[in-house]
């Protein structure tokens, strides 16, 4: 899910790779796009980056887990 909302925004979409590191509570994704897409994916203040990690913790709150999105190039 995480790819797939990343790859929609950017201009370079073969370049979005999504890490997913599981602990026992957490789950950490790790965004990793084109030095060129940084701020597209990260958005004017963030706000489209916090729309991004809003998503995932509605997602995440069904399954009981807290949800963690760092974005990096």
């Amino acid at each position: 899910m995480v790819e797939k909302l990343v790859q929609a925004l950017v201009d370079n979409p073969e370049a979005v790779e999504v890490s997913e590191i599981k602990g026992e509570r957490t789950i950490v994704y790790e965004v990793r796009v084109a030095e060129s897409d940084l701020g597209k994916v990260i958005g004017k203040e963030g706000r489209i980056a916090n729309a991004l990690r809003t998503i995932l913790k509605a997602a995440a709150t069904k399954l009981g887990k807290k949800v963690s999105l760092e974005i990096l190039q």
